[in-house]
């Protein structure tokens, strides 16, 4: 079978769209006739005449478009759409990127039954309930972050915010709370936003915490997210 029927298949039973992951985890390479076949499946995706892009690593067949839009309330336009589909789609990334390097991984109550493109968010994180790795007010204030990362001491090794509309105080002022601890401090949102970002991070109240915030842009967990898949794939094959 051609490489690009071959995508299109594993495309189409997956209900006519995919991540660049999901397709690396799924479309047989074993019998291509190609040293770099993830980077042939990021070439055939890009073709028009079959595909076009939803997200940042997320494709669809241009013969399901009305379908998937519709399936992910993507055809009304409406900011509030946009919006809600955005946010679980990155806290997704993250959430999978986490589960992806062993560590486990949490998304607060209220987000767990949010859609990550058609699983609940709560299917595919690792901890049902947060750890209770400090004060209860401390892991209350902790519980309110878009995801986390707990190493196997069972303490934060990352948390992320999810940035989509908001003016970022409410994320910085969450970190600020949590700067006691030895971990990362990563913001995602829109290159467009990154002035933004920096113009709020420079208010005396966030001094503390100034250095140790990390911006990052969608485009960046996007490719992180395949990347990392993608060293697991070859890993598979290696061993390494």
């Amino acid at each position: 079978m051609e490489q690009s029927k071959q995508v299109i298949e594993v495309m189409g039973n997956n209900g006519g769209y995919a991540t660049l992951g999901y397709l690396y985890q799924n479309v047989n390479v074993k019998d291509w006739k190609t040293k770099t076949p993830f980077a042939s499946i990021r070439r055939i995706v890009q073709d028009p005449r079959f595909f076009f892009k939803i997200r940042p690593g997320l494709w669809a067949l241009n013969d399901h478009k009305e379908e998937v839009l519709e399936k992910f309330n993507l055809k009304t336009g409406k900011e509030e759409h946009e919006r809600t589909f955005n946010h679980t789609y990155y806290q997704g990334l993250v959430v999978e990127i986490g589960n992806l390097k062993d560590f486990k991984t949490h998304v607060p109550n209220q987000d767990k039954n949010h859609l990550f493109l058609e699983r609940p968010l709560k299917k595919i994180t690792s901890l049902e309930y947060i750890y209770q790795f400090s004060y209860p007010n401390v892991v209350k204030r902790a519980s309110s972050i878009d995801v986390i990362w707990f190493n196997h001491r069972k303490l934060p090794y990352a948390f992320f915010e999810i940035e989509y509309s908001t003016d970022f105080q409410n994320s910085l002022a969450k970190y600020a709370d949590l700067q006691d601890f030895n971990a990362k401090f990563i913001l995602v949102s829109s290159t467009a936003k990154k002035r933004k970002f920096e113009d709020v991070i420079n208010y005396g109240i966030f001094k503390e915490i100034r250095n140790r915030v990390q911006f990052v842009d969608f485009d960046y967990v996007s490719a992180l997210h395949t990347k990392t898949i993608e060293i697991t794939e070859l890993q598979k094959v290696t061993r390494l």
